[in-house]
């Protein structure tokens, strides 16, 4: 079966480990000894239970996740927590401020942009607050402003561009743009003490003081790469599962408890209704099975899980993901420089390490690369269909290998077109 597999740089669903697929097989058949397989046995059977328990406890000790927050599975991916992030959030800041938003006064909420999956966040946000009086959606920083064009999304905004308001109900970044390219940096320093050295890493020495951050995190496309900067400072962190631990269907959240409130008594007080499936305390008081979740989602992202852990996790993870990132900005540098690539964002600007993205110079260029790029067992490469160009997407089941062979044939193709 392994011979017969190609090498699949797609942005996602992206590429699992073959022996975790060979596993999942197994438990298509029969699942943890129950003579039943995964995606026929009951949520609530003990087989399940246990095996979604064992998961939770994969990713609250592979990411130090602290017993202020709760992990949640769910579905909908980044896209539902676009609606979900908003109305529980809004529901928390009702309780605490049940006064506010009225006699002038306001409810905000922050948003950091910096790709297209924030400017989808905050369109999102727009929509379901547009006729709700007294809030208001601010863009606390903009990307799109320092780019060469004004509009692409290029790197990350300078410190200088942040403007977030005292009191907000939340503030929203998106760690990884998978469609243009964009990431975060680690940050250089660990608390707010000394401002952030680093003008591509996330500015918490700029957020609100003097009260629990309503800090929310879209973690989609680089959830389990590397180890999380500063975790217990976020309010929620989410992530659909098909980048780095399994198949579409599942999504990951990591909720601190305060957030985890009675939308139905905040509803009363005049805050957007939450439909139950949206609601963290409907996840949280139902154990993450308050109805049918996502099992076989579940089944294949806990066995990524245990076999990250045996290889290291997340920190051994990191060292490997830098390494491949690095030799492809490394390739596309060359081929800026002979004329042949020309990269989308600058690798110091924060260059994604998840999803590098560049173009092919030329009439018809592209099409010979990607086509060169099958004929050698390489697919997922064609950059997102907003963007065009070439993306190639480095998650942690692509291999320090394949990132070779990938790099490999990008010098080729630099001296055949040098040549031709």
């Amino acid at each position: 079966m392994a011979s017969e597999r190609v090498t699949n740089f797609s942005a996602g669903p992206s590429a699992l480990p073959p022996s975790v697929l060979e596993e999942a097989t197994a438990g298509l058949l029969n699942f943890a000894g129950s003579g039943i397989g995964i995606a026929e046995i009951s949520h609530r059977s003990k087989e399940f239970l246990a095996f979604l328990e064992e998961t939770e406890k994969e990713i609250r000790e592979q990411l130090d996740v602290p017993s202020t927050h709760k992990i949640l599975f769910t579905q909908g991916g980044g896209t539902g927590q676009f609606s979900a992030v908003v109305m529980n959030m809004l529901a928390r800041h009702a309780l605490l401020y049940p006064n506010l938003g009225v006699a002038g006064s306001e409810r905000t909420l922050d948003y950091v942009l910096t790709g297209s999956w924030s400017a989808a966040a905050v369109k999102e946000a727009n929509r379901l607050t547009a006729n709700l009086p007294g809030v208001r959606v601010n863009v606390a920083a903009d990307a799109r402003a320092y780019s060469k064009d004004g509009t692409s999304y290029e790197g990350i905004p300078p410190h200088e561009a942040y403007t977030f308001t005292n009191n907000p109900a939340l503030i929203y970044y998106c760690e990884n743009e998978t469609v243009n390219g964009v990431q975060f940096s680690k940050p250089t320093t660990t608390s707010d003490d000394q401002p952030e050295t680093d003008q591509t890493a996330f500015p918490f020495h700029l957020l609100p003081k003097g009260q629990l951050l309503p800090l929310v995190a879209d973690f989609s496309s680089s959830f389990m790469s590397r180890p999380i900067p500063r975790l217990a400072d976020h309010a929620i962190i989410y992530a659909g599962a098909q980048k780095n631990i399994g198949p579409a269907g599942l999504t990951i959240l990591i909720v601190r408890q305060d957030c985890i409130v009675d939308v139905d008594a905040a509803a009363k007080l005049g805050a957007l209704p939450v439909p139950a499936v949206l609601s963290y305390k409907y996840i949280a008081d139902g154990k993450s099975v308050p109805n049918t979740p996502p099992v076989f989602s579940v089944y294949v992202a806990g066995l990524v899980l245990k076999r990250m852990r045996s290889l290291g996790g997340p920190e051994k993870f990191e060292e490997v993901n830098e390494r491949k990132k690095k030799s492809v900005y490394e390739a596309v540098g060359e081929g800026e420089k002979r004329g042949v690539f020309r990269g989308k964002v600058d690798e110091k600007r924060g260059g994604s390490w998840m999803n590098v993205v560049f173009e092919v110079v030329g009439d018809g260029a592209e099409g010979r690369f990607l086509k060169g790029a099958e004929e050698r067992g390489m697919k997922g490469l064609k950059g997102h269909r907003s963007v065009g160009g070439i993306r190639a997407s480095l998650y942690n089941a692509v291999t320090e290998e394949e990132t070779g062979k990938l790099v490999q044939y990008m010098r080729e193709f630099i001296e055949s077109e040098t040549q031709a």
